[in-house]
């Protein structure tokens, strides 16, 4: 007897029907074909004991079970259930008839629960698009997959249920999340605000005109100066994710596997700190079993890099074209997957070796043309797709015991978020550009336009500071936010006076 049951693989953040034939005949073997893993094969084995284990048994017949499109490889472990449902089927011990009505996927114990998947987001989502009635799948992951909408998705615990479901012994009831109520209720929940932070203001601004440009950002300054603690508020004053970009953002970790049992939605921008030991693929994504990497889970969120120069040189370089593409390609010689990577840099360094270089109070005791050796370990053309760059000094002791309040995260979001609409009109007939980080040359004449005054002041300060030709168009697009956040339509004196305070390291007297 054959039956077809139907599964789902992903590739990059999409997934693809597969459909799983099962042919029982008479006979004494087992074959799997359609370009199988070894996680795959290895499903037998699991799905023997299971069966046996809850009464059942693997008929001792010739069961030939294909993979269409056979041309795919499939992998993983999560076609346990979807082909266990097609022994059982083609076996008569399950009612075939609404068996090709849902995706079913799952991982097997050896008891006969079920383990939860990877990726159960995308897969709902084209089951919605393929015209399944529903979606069968481990509990663990049903909140996730329930937030498609249309679709009817039913979570159990273990093959049992899914027995008697078909045999028309037991009802499952499907599983309804309210999408935008799943949204806004969690949609401003951030652990830290910058109202924590004594002192700092300096940095706080900087962070801001990053925040409200989308640019990316460099601190540097001594240990315990506070980089970290204030690269880890930046999410609380970006813009809250629209419906599409948690979506979006959700399918990705649900990709990685990290999207936990209590949650639909990823509602809050993602915040990904690696060690600076991580590798090249682990950073920009792929590997054998193509996965995507930091830079594609901080996607409509912030890559914080602590500790910037102990990261290896080639994991950095690799993420140079990502920074301007904003997506990754990873190709092997039978596919290509790309997944995005819309985020923000922020990177932190301390100015030299012993940490204390520039430091008010403490003096460097690092030998001479160390601090350029050590700045060196950062390339040029990484450097240049950084627009601001910002020296954290400590905070004096009578700011630390300040009992004033400081501004809270709330009100500088505001701030904020007035920018960015300014910047989303002015850029909503130019596709692919939604802040002022993305300008492009062609738009930079257009949108950053510098009177006379303005033109005579960037001269003076790239003579004087030694500033080089790159960062011209990182000062105009710097200057542009600025003057976005203080409500001007035009770029002023005062913005661009600010924009070069920003540009340290490109100083030719920086680091002797």
């Amino acid at each position: 007897m054959l039956v077809k049951t139907y599964g789902s693989a992903i590739y990059g953040v999409n997934a693809t029907t597969i459909t799983v034939e099962v042919n029982v005949d008479q006979g004494i073997s087992f074959f799997m074909v359609g370009l199988p893993d070894n996680a795959v094969k290895e499903s037998h084995q699991r799905i023997e004991a299971a069966l046996k284990n809850i009464g059942y048994k693997i008929p001792g017949k010739k069961i030939v079970i294909n993979m269409a499109p056979a041309d795919i490889k499939k992998e993983g472990s999560a076609y346990d259930l979807t082909i266990a449902t097609g022994i059982l089927a083609a076996s008569e011990f399950i009612k075939t008839e609404k068996i090709g009505d849902y995706i079913i996927m799952g991982e097997i114990s050896l008891d006969g629960g079920l383990q939860p998947i990877k990726g159960a987001l995308p897969i709902a989502i084209e089951a919605k698009k393929a015209g399944f009635k529903g979606f069968i799948l481990p509990e663990q992951n049903v909140r996730e997959a329930a937030i498609v909408e249309g679709l009817k998705v039913y979570g159990v615990k273990n093959i049992t249920e899914v027995i008697d479901f078909f045999n028309d012994k037991i009802t499952l009831e499907p599983t309804y999340i309210d999408s935008k109520e799943e949204f806004y209720k969690k949609l401003n929940n951030y652990e830290f605000d910058f109202a924590d932070v004594k002192g700092q203001e300096n940095i706080k601004r900087a962070l801001e005109i990053a925040a409200a440009g989308g640019h990316n950002i460099i601190l540097i300054g001594p240990p315990g100066a506070g980089k970290t603690m204030l690269a880890k508020r930046l999410p609380s004053i970006l813009p809250p994710l629209s419906i599409n970009e948690s979506l979006e953002t959700t399918k990705i970790h649900s990709v990685a596997g990290k999207v936990t049992k209590d949650v639909s939605l990823v509602t809050v921008r993602p915040f990904r700190s690696p060690h600076h030991t991580i590798s090249d693929v682990a950073l920009v994504g792929g590997g054998s079993f193509p996965q995507p990497g930091e830079i594609s889970l901080a996607h409509n969120g912030v890559l914080f890099l602590d500790e910037l120069p102990e990261f290896k040189r080639t994991v950095l370089e690799v993420m140079r074209q990502p920074l301007e593409d904003r997506v990754v390609t990873i190709s092997r010689s039978k596919f290509t997957v790309e997944y995005p990577a819309s985020f923000m840099l922020v990177a932190s360094m301390n100015p030299c070796p012993c940490g204390f270089y520039n430091h008010p109070e403490k003096d460097c005791v690092c030998a001479a043309g160390v601090v350029q050796k050590y700045l060196n370990r950062i390339s040029g053309p990484l450097l240049d797709r950084i627009d601001i760059h910002i020296e954290v000094t400590p905070v004096p002791f009578r700011e630390l015991s300040s009992v004033h309040p400081a501004e809270k995260s709330e009100l500088v979001r505001e701030r904020v978020i007035r920018a960015r609409n300014i910047q989303q009109k002015r850029f909503e007939s130019s596709n692919g550009v939604h802040c002022n980080a993305q300008i492009t040359s062609k738009l930079l004449k257009l949108h950053c336009k510098i009177d006379d005054a303005g033109m005579n002041i960037l001269k003076t300060a790239m003579d004087k500071l030694g500033l080089s030709a790159r960062a011209y168009d990182r000062i105009l697009k710097v200057s542009r936010t600025i003057a976005d956040l203080g409500g001007s339509e035009n770029i002023k004196n005062e913005h661009l006076a600010e924009a070069i305070h920003y540009r340290s390291l490109d100083r030719d007297s920086w680091a002797g």
